[in-house]
Formats: structure tokens, sequence, C-alpha cells
């Protein structure tokens, strides 16, 4: 049996544009891996692949079956242990069908130079994961591109108990016709993230529209906080900039009877990766 860690991610900025003709949006998202992961636990099966989970609405079996269009993998057997929390702009989903694909990659004979092309097929954000650290994506997510890594700081990362759809937050970006994001001013961002490019979520208005909830959330933590909170990914997580580890998970404790779960998190400087290995 081998464990695959899967960490979920933060969009450190997110600026989006209309829509092509195939519905989807381009992008441009500066993005950071943290060290908050799922795990996939994988051995060999018969028969058929086999998947145990509590989240139904998975992308593992998916990225398996379009990795064997690629290379032969054997039949497959998988418990998935999920800690990321689901419909909060984390990318858990994505990041557990790219730790499938690179077990799909080791266990049988799928080419790792293939990966990125079958997970730019399995769903917009998967590839990021297959590179993680600090990347900036483009396209509609298929672009992938390790840029000058992020450092000097961590994050706390809290999620609400109402969680948001993404697609259902694209649909009203596009109703609302394409509005911005507030810009995060530079003073207010880690010295290793200033002059990149701007600093803001596109999709922050179309949220807050359809989950009035969330403008709340913002303000109470930011009261607490006394620092910018901002959003990622389509939400409904949440996320502040501090100094070190422990004054990241010091605010995330801080804020423990607004939310549904919080963490302190450190900045992690690559994507999906194989934890351990161990007799079946």
């Amino acid at each position: 049996m081998k464990t695959y860690e899967a960490p979920g991610k933060v969009n450190l900025s997110l600026l989006v544009a209309p829509p092509r003709a195939n519905g989807y949006h381009p992008l441009e998202s500066l993005v950071q891996t943290v060290e908050w992961c799922d795990r996939l636990v994988v051995g060999l099966g018969e028969g058929r692949d086999e998947l145990e989970s509590d989240i139904e609405d998975n992308l593992v079996l998916k990225a398996l079956t379009l990795a064997r269009e690629f290379g032969g993998v054997p039949a497959l057997t998988m418990r998935l242990e999920k800690e990321l929390p689901v419909a909060a702009g984390l990318g858990g989903g994505s990041s557990d069908a790219a730790a499938a694909l690179l077990a799909a990659a080791e266990f049988g004979d799928l080419a790792r130079e293939d990966l990125p092309a079958v997970a730019s097929r399995v769903g917009a954000d998967v590839s990021l994961f297959l590179t993680g650290g600090t990347v900036m994506m483009t396209g509609t997510g298929e672009t992938v591109e390790a840029v000058r890594p992020a450092e000097g700081f961590a994050m706390a990362v809290i999620v609400p108990e109402f969680g948001l759809s993404t697609a259902d937050v694209y649909r009203h970006w596009d109703a609302l016709e394409g509005p911005e994001g507030d810009e995060m001013p530079e003073g207010r961002l880690p010295p290793s993230l200033r002059g990149r490019m701007p600093m803001r979520n596109d999709l922050l208005p179309a949220a807050l529209g359809l989950e009035p909830l969330l403008g709340d959330f913002m303000a109470d933590v930011t009261s607490i906080w006394g620092t910018t909170v901002c959003l990622t990914g389509s939400g409904s997580a949440c996320f502040g900039y501090f100094a070190t580890l422990e004054e990241a998970s010091d605010a995330a404790s801080a804020v423990s009877g607004l939310i549904r779960e919080s963490r302190g998190v450190a900045l992690r400087d690559h994507g999906v990766t194989m934890a351990s290995t161990e007799s079946p």
C-alpha cells in the first residue's frame, strides 16, 4: 500500500475574464499549495477500481478512467481520507484526482510526462497539484508555471458553516457582467508577494451576492483579526496573512466560534507526493 498526500491550495490572486464560446472562463491566478492535506491510500486491486470514501462526488475514479487512455493502469483499491473541507475553494477534489494520477503512474506504465495532459481533461485546476508550490495558473486552469516561491509568512485559513458552488459563483459573476474584486494594497501584503500582479479575487463580488452571510462573516473576522480577510477561489474559505505559523494558528483559533473549520497553515513548496509505503 502507498499513501499519497493531496494538499490544499489558496488563490492568492484570481483574475477572471468573460467566458469563451465553450463556457469556460480564462483566468490568471497566483496559487500557493499549503500544508493541509487529504490522504489517498492505494494498493493493487482485482478486476476493477474500488474507492472507499465518504465523499460521493469526487474525481478520483474519473482520473483513473482517463489515465487509462494514455497508458496501462491496473485495477486499484483506494481509501480517501478527507481533511480538506468540500465546497470551500481549497481544491481538495482536484488534488485528490492529482494524487490518483500520480498513483496511476507509479502502479502502472503511464508516463509521468503525460500526467498534465490527463489532468487537464479531469478538471480545470488538477494540473496545478502535480507541480505545487507557488505557481501561476492561466488559460482555463490547464497551464501551470512555477514562479518565484512565496516565503516569509503563513496563513490562517477558515471555512464558514456554509459552502458555495463553484459553478453557481461563476454563473452569478456572468450575470453581474464580470465585476472585478477590490485590489489588496501592496502595503498589506507580505513582502514576497509585492510587485507580482494585481492581488484581488474577481469572484468575490459574485460570492457576496450569492451568499449574503459571507459579507457578515468576513467583516466579523476582519474585526477580530485586525487585518484584511481574503476569499480563496470561489469560496467559501477565507484566509489572512500572518508573520509566523504560530500567529496564524492563534488567529484561526480566535474565530473558532464562527466557523466550520480553521487552521494555521504553512506554505508547501510542492504538490502531491507519496508520503509512505507499507505492506498490504
